[in-house]
């Protein structure tokens, strides 16, 4: 959420930005509008409060009866006034804050102006695509050959986008999400969470889910809970309506959790599969850091998830987005996609993002510098370290074998009970 007061003293700069990132700056003006229409309702209701008090006083003075009854009736108009102006206050307070929390955030300096995905940067690129003396195959024919990916059976069980990953297909999924888990742990600084797969609706507002994001997730109406499309969500509401102490910062958190998306804005994409389904697991880094540092903080998380794919030996490539294809809550964002030679595409497997001060806004996460120091927002952060079943993809895609078996890359293999291959099944 942006700060109110920015928007007052700099309209013209918060419209020509957020324009930036196709956010009209009509929407603005209304904006101020109604918080003008709010405040001077807010002013009338409290002057009328306090002439009502002051009045109140004199009226136990008043000895003459006549009189009296006069000032009382007054009064009494002035309160029916002032609970009109509180309806109108309740109301005009409930617009605005659904209204602000409608307005994306601002683009950080260093990100690039553009339409759409179209103008987004490829930063870097690491790693040869990887060659074969044979044409590979995708990841879908691979993985029924090798029994390791059912599609009909979980289309039988739930449906379109389900699938069962069998045997070594979903050992190698465990492999994936403990070794990720490990790494980040023991050698980049993150103390894993493991928070619940379901959450009240405040914590999605927090993290800028809601209220734009709605229509994409799964709820459980009758307990008001909703499931998460990202482990970002719980493991952010962490620290919600808190003040942090001097010294707490930075905070690295990671987590796995399973994440439910409706998929509704890809109808009709990538159909044949795993790369996109309405259930997936995912490994996430989140950060919670002093506002200067956040820069540097982001760096460090990409690197993060590049050291994923680097001991992976799958090559791999950093795109920055434009404006035009920020999301919707970060300041600056990069996507981490490895190589997927079978599908002959670029597989994102981790958005990195710097939220700045807009998530601790609307969850209300605060800290102090120093003891005894004004509450200051804290900057969020976060990225994939990294997202299944597309790192799944890339191992199998990358790692086939001209027999159709697949070898297991070395960092797994003792995730795997020591195996170093999953043969084709004769």
């Amino acid at each position: 959420m942006l700060d109110i007061k920015l928007i007052r003293e700099q309209p013209e700069f918060v419209k020509a930005e957020l324009e930036k990132v196709g956010f009209p700056g009509k929407d603005i003006d209304s904006l101020l509008e109604l918080d003008r229409r709010r405040r001077a309702v807010i002013h009338e209701t409290e002057s009328l409060k306090a002439r009502r008090s002051t009045r109140s006083q004199e009226i136990r003075k008043i000895t003459d009866p006549q009189e009296r009854e006069v000032a009382v009736a007054e009064m009494r108009t002035v309160g029916n006034r002032i609970a009109e102006l509180e309806k109108e206050v309740s109301a005009l307070e409930e617009t605005f804050q659904q209204r602000l929390l409608e307005i994306p955030n601002l683009p950080h300096p260093r990100v690039p102006v553009g339409r759409d995905e179209h103008e987004n940067i490829v930063v870097r690129t690491v790693g040869e695509p990887t060659t074969f003396s044979f044409t590979p195959k995708p990841h879908w024919e691979l993985g029924e050959q090798l029994g390791i990916i059912d599609f009909e059976r979980g289309v039988k069980i739930s449906g379109s986008r389900f699938y069962v990953l069998k045997g070594l297909g979903a050992r190698l999924q465990r492999a994936l999400i403990s070794w990720m888990l490990d790494l980040h742990v023991q050698e980049h600084g993150y103390t894993e969470i493991y928070p619940p797969a379901m959450v009240k609706g405040e914590c999605l507002v927090g993290t800028g889910n809601l209220p734009k994001f709605g229509e994409n997730l799964y709820r459980d109406y009758a307990e008001d809970f909703w499931f998460v499309p990202t482990a970002e969500v719980p493991v952010t509401n962490l620290y919600r309506d808190e003040i942090l102490d001097p010294g707490r910062l930075p905070i690295y958190h990671v987590a796995y959790t399973p994440c439910f998306r409706r998929e509704k804005m890809s109808a009709g994409r990538d159909v044949r599969g795993i790369k996109r389904g309405h259930q997936f697991d995912k490994v996430e880094m989140v950060k919670f850091v002093d506002p200067a540092t956040s820069d540097a903080e982001l760096d460090s998380l990409v690197d993060n998830a590049e050291d994923v794919c680097r001991r992976l030996g799958i090559p791999y490539r950093i795109v920055q987005m434009c404006t035009g294809d920020l999301s919707f809550v970060a300041a600056i964002k990069y996507d981490v996609e490895l190589w997927a030679p079978g599908c002959q595409e670029w597989l994102e497997v981790s958005s990195c993002s710097n939220f700045r001060d807009f998530q601790a806004r609307r969850a209300r996460i605060r800290y102090r510098p120093t003891a005894g120091a004004k509450p200051e927002f804290i900057h969020t952060l976060n990225g994939s370290g990294l997202a299944l079943p597309r790192v799944v993809i890339a191992v199998l895609e990358n790692y086939q074998q001209e027999d159709g078996s697949i070898v297991i890359p070395a960092v797994l293999r003792p995730y795997m009970g020591g195996k170093d291959r999953i043969a084709t099944i004769r």
